[in-house]
């Protein structure tokens, strides 16, 4: 049976060539959004969305994301616009899933902490897009959806007809958002990409480490991180101009991009002077002093980002001769002599413990901090008052604690405070989102038994579909790597 048959077979999916398929799917997305508005100006606060969970609500009510990415850059952007308000289905493969699952330990619940940190308020499909049946109701979902982000090797999205042109042609309004390592004018296209790869060829990894040491990789995935934030910043510029005006926009991210506009002062320091700027380690190139000190117990950032800030450290020092000193009156004189300033500021905070400078210089309005680690961070910044975590309901980990975004809503989080779905099981909910793209229930059950779906059970974590697959698995359904 031919691929437009199977679709018209299944009854989903089916255009008559009389462009009624792109009416109603205009029109499913615009009762979709008034409903939404309409619950929200009655206060219906306690109304139920997917999965039987409080609706969201937020500035993203209403917009429907199709999540076609894996990894890091792809499911950050998502995972920001569903702390929005974002209804967002993220598609994975029914054997194996997106590809942070397996990398672990350390796990919760049996799913690994790399994928539970980014798949935050999202449900999950699990369908083989290489499956006809399963492909069609990717199609499906992306006809009906504000958003489609992916990062499918160059030629994958057109060759299985879920590249932009083809999602446009039936959701003209679409902003559809394909993420990469170097960009589609890169040659070679198809070059493979890692973080650590991009931090290397960005000059991200060139200025990081110590000035007589080699060059040292980010603690983080940091490009991944960037290209996630880029991603989400222009598919809101481009839903807005989208709402007004019913024009998509194809939106194309690159991790490469990313690294070298994350580069900032540097990359700008670097062009006006023709020059490699030098690794600083821990300190900075154009403002001193502005880096981590050792005290009698821990290290301690202190950043005097002005002169009237190093006049304040000296007097918390006690050391006035060093602000009246003409070598270090004004930040370019201090440039200028750091070998000669850094070691008097050493000897001074070394002296003491850490907590007593922290007291004092935070007394004077001097900013300095506590070099801390990732766990110690997250609990003090808690304690402060700073609430950077949000709890959500497992069904296999229970009680899971995730970090916030970076941002914060003076209106309130999304949900009336309610909290977000959990990073959800593989196929958690495959059968109902299969349904609400039409696809009949026989339908649904032929895919499951083919091992085409995959739907597990939240309450046991049973499975209907395909075994779980060995540690050594292959995968590569064409999305690329980005770690």
């Amino acid at each position: 049976m031919s691929e437009t048959n199977r679709d018209d077979a299944t009854g989903y999916g089916r255009d008559d060539g009389t462009g009624r398929q792109d009416r109603r799917d205009r029109r499913d997305r615009r009762d979709r959004n008034e409903q939404t508005v309409q619950a929200g100006q009655s206060g219906q606060g306690g109304r139920e969305g997917p999965d039987g969970a409080p609706a969201r609500e937020g500035p993203l009510a209403g917009i429907r994301v199709a999540d076609l990415s894996r990894v890091l850059a792809g499911p950050y952007a998502t995972m920001l616009l569903a702390d929005l308000g974002a209804e967002v289905v993220k598609v994975e493969h029914p054997d194996h899933g997106d590809d942070t699952r397996a990398w672990g330990p350390p796990h919760a619940g049996g799913e690994a902490a790399y994928y539970l940190a980014v798949n935050r308020g999202k449900r999950s499909l699990a369908v083989d897009i290489k499956d006809p049946d399963g492909r069609a109701a990717v199609r499906e979902l992306c006809a009906r959806s504000d958003v489609v982000i992916q990062n499918f090797r160059p030629g994958v999205a057109e060759r299985l007809g879920l590249g932009f042109a083809d999602v446009s042609e039936r959701n003209p309004a679409v902003v559809y958002c394909s993420i990469s390592g170097f960009g589609p004018e890169h040659t070679p296209a198809d070059r493979p990409a890692f973080d650590v790869l991009v931090q290397a060829e960005s000059g991200l990894m060139g200025i990081t480490g110590e000035p007589d040491g080699p060059p040292g990789k980010v603690g983080v995935a940091m490009t991944d991180v960037l290209s996630g934030l880029n991603a989400a910043v222009a598919i809101l510029g481009a839903l807005l101009r989208a709402r007004a005006t019913g024009r998509g926009e194809h939106v194309e991210v690159s991790l490469i991009n990313s690294a070298l506009s994350g580069l900032v002062n540097i990359a700008q320091q670097a062009l006006v002077t023709g020059a490699e700027p030098p690794r600083m380690g821990n300190a900075h190139s154009t403002v001193v002093p502005y880096q981590v000190f050792g005290t009698a117990d821990a290290d301690i950032v202190v950043a005097a980002g002005n002169d009237a800030l190093f006049r304040r450290l000296c007097g918390v020092l006690d050391r006035p001769d060093l602000a009246d000193n003409p070598r270090f009156a004004g930040n370019p004189d201090r440039i200028r002599n750091r070998d000669a300033l850094i070691p008097e500021l050493e000897a001074e905070l070394g002296a003491r413990p850490a907590a007593e400078w922290l007291k004092l210089l935070t007394a004077a309005g001097v900013p300095a901090g506590q070099v801390r680690g990732p766990l110690d961070a997250v609990r003090s910044a808690q304690a402060a008052g700073d609430d950077v975590l949000v709890r959500v309901d497992h069904p296999t980990a229970g009680a899971l604690d995730t970090v916030r975004a970076g941002f914060r809503l003076a209106s309130g989080a999304p949900g009336g405070g309610a909290p977000p779905l959990p990073p959800p099981l593989l196929g958690q909910h495959s059968r109902e989102v299969l349904a609400e793209l039409g696809v009949p229930e026989d339908g649904i059950a032929a895919m499951i038994g083919r091992g085409a779906v995959r739907q597990t059970d939240p309450e046991t974590g049973g499975t209907a579909g395909p075994a779980a697959p060995a540690a050594d698995t292959p995968n590569d359904d064409g999305r690329t790597d980005h770690r």
